[in-house]
């Protein structure tokens, strides 16, 4: 379902064809053959349609927000239409998963998502099953980072130290959200005393670092981005398999032999009552945007070329449904 070729190199290839073969019955058949190759084409070329509703899974400002929006810019200068984003955050995004569910199945409306809608299912707090909607490509892969205030904890060695024999409060966004999964994960493999707070928005949980209310956070780079340049806030662990070229000196899980790398992924969903055909052009239309220079300037500005983000329909789907076996173990441990 990823990407396909340029259909204007094999139109062409098709009039090249027709032009040099001089047999009156063969040329008919060519030009039959060229007229459905252009109907094909036509029909190709219709998606996106004139107008467009994003549903965001998130409240307005946040990752997810500013992945929907981003992607609505590109595709209406691209594609001349006309996009309406509506923000959903109740219940971890769940409304905006049911409204895709039982929506119109027609690719007018997409829902924008991040892994909470992971998280909620394997808790059992999204009613929104993966057989309810077609996930149609993934983004952002994006890294998933400790972050403290330099002025409790200089690095994650005596954060390590000082949770070995001490509660530690992290703070994170909602109770079921890819924070939490990292903070449940993180205290299992290391077997230190964490305690996950949840916030419903990312500024109370900066706003408590920075206090001294709790001593750390889960989070994406990019969520602490003005933060961390200002000297404020300092990641001090990182969810990868390498170090980072632009933070070097961070260690990774990987580098203490604990197999946690899951981040936070944003893709996009459908109704599950989608038609294949219908899917596949979405899917091209989005790929179209991903490998725009516009979108990769956009994702290194905020971190999130680290990790390759695309992955087309089916990869999305396989890898969604590990997630969900996957948290839900980790849930059942706590």
């Amino acid at each position: 379902m990823v990407g396909c070729g340029d259909n204007g190199e094999d139109a062409t290839g098709g009039n090249s064809d027709t032009s040099d073969n001089t047999d009156t019955e063969n040329t008919e058949g060519t030009s039959e053959d060229s007229d459905t190759a252009s109907s094909d084409n036509a029909e190709e070329s219709t998606y996106p349609p004139e107008s467009l509703e994003f549903l965001v899974a998130a409240g307005a400002g946040g990752g997810t927000d500013n992945f929907s929006r981003t992607v609505q810019s590109m595709m209406e200068e691209e594609y001349d239409t006309t996009i309406t984003v509506t923000n959903l955050p109740t219940s971890s995004g769940a409304l905006a998963h049911k409204r895709t569910a039982n929506g119109d199945a027609d690719g007018t409306t997409l829902d924008f998502s991040s892994t909470t809608m992971i998280t909620s299912l394997a808790a059992g707090q999204n009613p929104t099953g993966l057989d309810q909607v077609t996930p149609v490509a993934r983004f952002q892969s994006d890294i998933m980072t400790l972050i403290v205030n330099p002025d409790k904890y200089e690095n994650f060695d005596e954060f390590y130290e000082y949770a070995q024999n001490n509660k530690v409060t992290i703070g994170g966004t909602h109770a079921s959200s890819p924070d939490a999964m990292a903070n449940y994960s993180l205290k299992e493999a290391a077997g230190l005393n964490m305690e996950f707070i949840p916030y419903d928005e990312e500024g109370s949980v900066s706003s408590n670092i920075l206090s001294g209310n709790i001593d750390g956070m889960f989070g994406e780079i990019s969520s602490a981005q003005g933060y961390i340049e200002s000297g404020e806030m300092v990641p001090i662990l990182i969810f990868a398999e390498e170090r980072l070229e632009d933070f070097p000196d961070i260690p990774t899980t990987a580098d203490y032999g604990w197999d946690l790398t899951n981040g936070n992924e944003r893709g996009v969903f459908v109704s599950a009552d989608t038609p294949e055909e219908k899917v596949n052009e979405i899917e091209k239309t989005l790929k179209t945007i991903y490998d725009s220079e516009a979108y990769q300037e956009y994702a290194e500005k905020n971190y999130l070329d680290y990790r390759e983000g695309w992955l087309g329909s089916e990869e999305y789907a396989k890898k969604l449904e590990n997630d969900v076996e996957l948290y839900k173990g980790l849930l059942e441990n706590q």
